[in-house]
């Protein structure tokens, strides 16, 4: 997979957020996006996935504009801000719901993810009696248990304890490895100095530079 952005700007409520963005990013790389709260990063992101359009210029991915010739990337894994939960139902259930869909995964691969991240397949509480550490595993979780070509985590280190942390790290390097096209935003240097195989700037609505890491 191939995306590519050309002079990306979005104005919302007349401030502009973005301005003229430009580069590109390919499968089987961990791309880091940092900034500082409020700069822009979620809303790039969602960008990136469909789920809102620029103002002007455009993102293609595998040569095929977002937003005219397809409405969303064909195979995307995506946790921006905070997880979309159905709070009646169990973990299990969100991910059924959901797979429901694009009937890709299999119940076996849901319930090896929900184990790899110590939660209980089995486990009859509804989500909104989850903790936010348990909020946002599944939040990962649904982003990642179809195994999507495209993935996009936004901050997603928040509230998850340091073995729950190294647990997604290592994981993330796994779908890197199985050549996903990976997206990790964070205010957190050390964080995406670690993960990340090029760094990304944002800062003032533009990408500053690009930093390869070569660990």
């Amino acid at each position: 997979m191939e995306i590519e952005l050309s002079n990306v700007t979005k104005t919302i409520k007349k401030q502009q957020i973005l301005r003229g963005i430009n580069f590109k990013l390919q499968s089987g790389n961990i791309y880091g996006l940092r900034g500082k709260n409020g700069a822009g990063k979620s809303v790039l992101l969602k960008l990136i996935c469909g789920i809102d359009t620029p103002t002007e210029g455009e993102i293609r991915i595998d040569g095929q504009v977002l937003g005219k010739d397809i409405s969303f990337p064909k195979s995307v894994g995506a946790l921006i801000e905070s997880p979309s939960l159905i709070e009646n139902q169990t973990a299990m259930g969100n991910l059924k719901s959901l797979g429901a869909i694009k009937k890709i995964a299999t119940q076996e691969q849901m319930e090896s993810l929900l184990q790899y991240f110590g939660l209980d397949p089995k486990d009859k509480k509804k989500v909104k009696k989850y903790s936010l550490g348990m909020r946002q595993k599944l939040g990962i979780i649904m982003a990642l248990f179809e195994n999507p070509e495209l993935i996009i985590l936004d901050e997603p280190l928040n509230a998850l304890d340091e073995q729950s942390s190294q647990l997604l790290l290592e994981l993330v390097k796994k779908y890197r490895a199985d050549g996903s096209l990976i997206i990790v935003a964070s205010h957190d240097r050390e964080e995406l100095d670690y993960l990340s195989d090029v760094v990304l700037e944002l800062k003032d609505g533009k990408i500053k530079a690009g930093q390869t890491n070569e660990s």
